[in-house]
């Protein structure tokens, strides 16, 4: 049996590249919940000098799909099917945005996942 800092490495270890380019940092992980921060960049800015729309969105479907990954049984495999985005607030360059993905489904051949990503003051930024 692994640790949970042990575990947390492992799941760590096997984010896809995407992720890591993103510079999305696994904070915690369980088949209950799942967070990541990522530090906005100006790489990962819109025009406008706050968090792209679409990094804000693959940020949250990498959670979900760590999310659905960790309550798969062994040897398959996911794909996401439908996401939505909710955007609420800007997260401005130099912040960090907090994902944090939580099941409202787990079922036998689909799950479905909520991320809440919030600004480095607490306050909710999106909603996918």
């Amino acid at each position: 049996m692994q640790d949970d800092a042990t575990g947390l490495q492992a799941v760590a270890e096997a984010q896809p590249d995407f992720a890591r380019h993103l510079g999305a940092r696994l904070v915690e992980s369980t088949p209950e919940r799942v967070v990541f921060d990522m530090q906005v960049t100006q790489d990962l800015a819109n025009r406008n000098g706050v968090l792209h729309g679409g990094a804000i969105m693959g940020l949250a479907d990498n959670a979900g799909g760590t999310a659905t990954f960790l309550n798969l049984p062994a040897g398959r495999s996911t794909t996401t099917v439908e996401s939505k985005t909710n955007f609420l607030r800007p997260i401005r360059l130099g912040d960090t945005a907090r994902a944090v993905c939580e099941p409202l489904h787990r079922g036998r051949t689909t799950q479905v996942w909520q991320t809440t990503v919030t600004r480095g003051d607490g306050k909710v930024a999106a909603i996918v």
